[in-house]
């Protein structure tokens, strides 16, 4: 279409104007990148008749410009304060395989995850808006190549990654799209597809809304993520679907452009999320603050015919490892399909920062089924996450756990990256919480699809826990239902023993006390609660 054209397309015109674009443009000043020199015959490079186009409505005070149908070639394109790109659609920004085609932006370091060369990129920018039914192509796959690895057995298929068969080039753009201390930021509409590294990071941004897009990054390597917000306040993505090879919505607090800031104020809502890497994970890095955290109404899965080893690895990852903190987490009404691990709360120490913690955190409505690993809540002896909450879900797992895996010793991995899977195979096949204080489990359904040797919720060095109206599957076996370990001021209430289920609770270790059972339904010959390895009725506390 040419820009004649395109003005006088009246109603085209209107929708443009309508608040979805999110921009201040006046359509008398749209820009076709086609008066500027650019060709759609996917050969020519058109960074620079693109670019002249952006900087005309910049200096012009502000301005859309426009790209029709069409393939065109680019290298890195700088986004400018008050200027509107609309990709129509049909047309393709596709990204250069020449690493010569794109400049290094300052700020960051020259190479790296996220390295300065990036395919669009603003920076301290204001009202800036990248919008439209077209398409921006990474050519990603150019930067990767194939490794070669010992194959896999699948009974390790739950710990591996289809994504470990790659690795990347020394030298890639990445993040494809990167704002970096812009405010008002608007992205809408476009599929964003094929990057070399992480797809999108807003970083150090005021206001940003990410609305409608479509990521596809496919499962050709490793920091393949979807969006990974860093350092912002005041961000929101909603009604986007996404399928990456790496972390999908990924929470970042870290600033190699300045002063480190708080990530805060951020919405998801409305998401569509396949991954075989976590779905909606805080972070790493995690040097900053995260407040004020929420992601709801929302759908992660996997297909049915999806091997293990390509599924999501942890669907909720609320992790603090590198000395900051997180305040103020609601996760509630997420739906998560063949996810290996629902929930996974973690708290370590990569870099013996003092002054770090987690807590504050409200995990409920979620319905998971076909998991295979176990939903954690862990710190370490001297960082303990608190107030965290999880309420009214429902956790249907598939893993067949086995008795031999309830006496294992669970490595503390006090500074390694954090993973669902980190720790192995756990002792619970429900819930697994060590090292964490005042927790809550309320009005959860835990299901063991397959037989499971293992307790549903085992608690080890657990200050105040409450754990009220749990339904679970009866354990194989003489296994308890409940396992507190050195555990502290517990209260289990409200809640039905199994029929099948020999012992209600198990009680042990020394440091145990405190621990009261009231209004519980357990059968006259069933036991209530077992004392073992130095706990005593005396010592742990009273059966109401």
């Amino acid at each position: 279409m040419l820009r004649r054209e395109f003005l006088s397309a009246s109603t085209f015109a209107v929708g443009l104007a309508a608040p979805a674009i999110g921009s201040a443009a006046n359509l008398q000043s749209a820009k076709s990148i086609l008066d500027y020199g650019a060709r759609s015959d996917g050969r020519t490079l058109n960074t620079t008749a693109i670019q002249r186009a952006i900087d005309a409505a910049f200096e012009a005070g502000g301005g859309l410009v426009y790209a029709p149908p069409g393939t065109y070639l680019i290298g890195g394109l700088e986004l400018k304060s008050r200027v509107t790109l609309y990709l129509e659609a049909g047309c393709i920004l596709l990204g250069s395989t020449s690493m010569n085609d794109y400049t290094h932006c300052p700020g960051p370091p020259e190479w790296g995850d996220a390295n300065g060369h990036h395919l669009i990129y603003a920076r301290k920018a204001e009202d800036v808006t990248l919008c439209g039914p077209g398409a921006i192509d990474g050519q990603g796959q150019a930067f990767y190549h194939r490794i070669q690895r010992s194959t896999v057995p699948p009974e390790d298929f739950w710990k591996d990654c289809t994504a470990f068969n790659y690795a990347p080039e020394k030298h890639r753009p990445s993040p494809m799209l990167e704002f970096a201390e812009c405010r008002n930021v608007r992205i809408s509409g476009v599929t964003l597809r094929n990057s070399a590294g992480w797809m999108l990071r807003p970083i150090a941004c005021e206001t940003v809304v990410i609305d409608g897009v479509r990521i596809r990054n496919p499962y050709h390597g490793c920091n393949t993520d979807g969006i990974d917000i860093t350092a912002s306040r005041n961000v929101m993505v909603c009604n986007c679907d996404i399928q990456v090879g790496d972390d999908a919505i990924c929470l970042k607090s870290e600033n190699p452009y300045g002063d480190l800031l708080p990530t805060k104020n951020i919405t998801v809502t409305n998401c569509v999320i396949s991954t075989e890497c976590n779905a909606f994970k805080m972070g790493t890095a995690t040097h900053g603050a995260f407040e004020n955290i929420v992601f709801s109404n929302s759908v992660i899965y996997n297909e049915d015919s999806s091997p293990l080893n390509e599924r999501v690895i942890g669907g909720i990852c609320v992790e603090m490892v590198d000395g900051g903190s997180v305040d103020g987490v609601v996760i509630s009404n997420i739906r998560m399909k063949n996810v290996r691990t629902p929930v996974f709360v973690r708290m370590g120490n990569r870099t013996e920062r003092p002054g770090s913690f987690l807590r504050n955190v409200l995990i409920e409505g979620i319905d998971a089924t076909g998991a295979i690993l176990t939903n954690s809540i862990t710190g370490i002896a001297e960082l303990r996450p608190n107030d965290i909450t999880v309420s009214n879900c429902r956790f249907r797992t598939v893993e067949a756990g086995r008795a031999e895996w309830i006496g294992r010793a669970i490595p503390e991995v006090s500074s390694q990256y954090p993973e669902a899977r980190m720790m192995g195979r756990l002792p619970a096949y429900g819930f697994f919480v060590r090292h964490a204080d005042r927790i809550r489990l309320r009005d959860i359904e835990l299901i063991a699809d397959k037989p499971d040797e293992r307790p549903a919720v085992v608690c080890d060095d657990v200050d105040d826990i409450v754990i009220s109206a749990l339904v679970a599957s009866a354990p194989v076996g003489r296994t308890p239902l409940f396992h507190l370990k050195n555990t502290r001021r517990a209260f289990l209430t409200g809640m039905r023993a199994p029929a099948d289920v020999a012992t209600f609770a198990q009680v042990s270790g020394a440091d145990s006390s405190g621990i009261a059972l009231a209004g519980n339904h357990i059968g006259s010959k069933q036991q209530a609660v077992l004392y073992s390895d130095g706990a005593t009725a005396d010592s742990a506390g009273d059966r109401e």
